[in-house]
């Protein structure tokens, strides 16, 4: 029998030393219960402190208001909504990092090329990363967020690969694009001087790529970054019964078998498709991947699931999860959280393309 949490959240804030509950005026009181059905489902109430261990800007992220997404809401007004915020978000990042971005296609796909401001080193011209972005698979929230930092930290050139967005182009059209970019880039690049990453969606892709790559006989990159990701559309992750985009607030629909994850993306495809899937796939022989997520990122058990697959496969896989911040926390350029992950990840990508910090 399918089974899942019925939570109810209240967060306690404690901020420059006062107190604040932040809860809608029909929240039940304050307090601690569980009641577990025969089954196995589990109905909860449950007080969230903020811990102390994370930083006083991820405090004050926390306690931003949240307002729940309008039911119903327009993939045109979907797309607005994301777009406004990604602009926002990168406005912010270029402030830290300046970059160059240049509009450009390659193999008949739109992308985003990157380079940091000043300049690339003559040591790293010859290596590049490659970005799939996040965004549910139907809007490009990440395109600019995910690779100004990336570029600035590890002074190398990023290609944002701008695949076709479902609703109208649902799997493998994605896997598609990303396949035809990287084909054209080994023309360019050696294998092993090439790493591929993504967030959210493009975490997803990332994994399906490599599966992709391998199933086709292409050489593999030097490394692979999936932050915040799942490898199994025949499922859903324990934290997605638990947590939404933004953590213990907004709105929040139980997982259910009759609604699959992502349907956009997924469409008519067999959810167990080992391409679309990753944890049906033969994952031996994948290159060093980094996987990154937070204690109330909603997909923080699917990105374990996949973490420990490419352990048993015997990849050389890392997990690096953040302490109480939300999915996709590192689009907040001014968190010092954020500052760590990108850090993390320029190191890593670096060690794997052979450079010296």
């Amino acid at each position: 029998m399918f089974q899942f949490l019925s939570l109810c959240l209240v967060c306690v804030l404690s901020l420059g030393g006062l107190g604040a509950v932040a809860q809608s005026s029909d929240t039940p009181a304050a307090e601690d219960r569980s009641v577990v059905d025969p089954d196995g489902t589990a109905h909860l109430t449950r007080v969230v402190p903020v811990p102390g261990t994370i930083s006083p800007e991820a405090r004050r992220s926390l306690a931003k208001p949240v307002n729940d997404l309008p039911i119903g809401e327009t993939l045109e007004a979907k797309r607005t909504r994301t777009d406004a915020y990604h602009h926002t978000d990168s406005q912010a990042y270029l402030a830290i990092y300046p970059s160059k971005i240049e509009q450009s296609t390659i193999a008949g796909v739109p992308v985003r090329i990157l380079t940091p401001a000043s300049g690339i080193p003559v040591d790293r011209a010859d290596r590049l990363l490659i970005n799939l972005h996040g965004g549910g698979f139907t809007t490009d929230s990440g395109s600019l967020t995910e690779s100004i930092p990336i570029t600035g930290l590890t002074r190398v050139k990023v290609v944002a690969v701008l695949y076709r967005l479902a609703p109208e182009h649902p799997f493998p059209d994605a896997v598609d694009d990303a396949v035809a970019v990287y084909r054209e880039l080994l023309k360019s690049y050696r294998p092993e001087h090439i790493i591929v990453y993504g967030a959210s969606a493009g975490a997803i892709l990332t994994g399906e790529l490599a599966v992709k790559l391998k199933a086709v006989g292409l050489p593999l990159p030097a490394g692979l970054g999936l932050f915040s990701t799942t490898g199994d559309f025949s499922s859903y992750g324990d934290t997605q019964a638990v947590y939404t985009v933004t953590g213990v607030a907004g709105r929040l629909a139980p997982p259910s078998p009759q609604r699959q994850f992502l349907a956009e993306y997924v469409g008519a495809a067999n959810p167990r498709d080992p391409i679309l899937s990753p944890l049906y796939a033969d994952l031996r022989g994948l290159p060093p991947t980094l996987f990154i997520s937070s204690t109330r990122d909603m997909m923080l058990s699917s990105t374990t699931v996949l973490h420990r697959a490419f352990l048993r496969a015997g990849v050389d896989a890392q997990l690096l999860v953040f302490e109480a911040l939300n999915h996709g926390f590192w689009y907040e350029a001014g968190l010092p959280e954020t500052k760590e992950a990108n850090q993390r990840i320029a190191d890593f990508f670096e060690h794997c393309l052979g450079l010296q910090p």
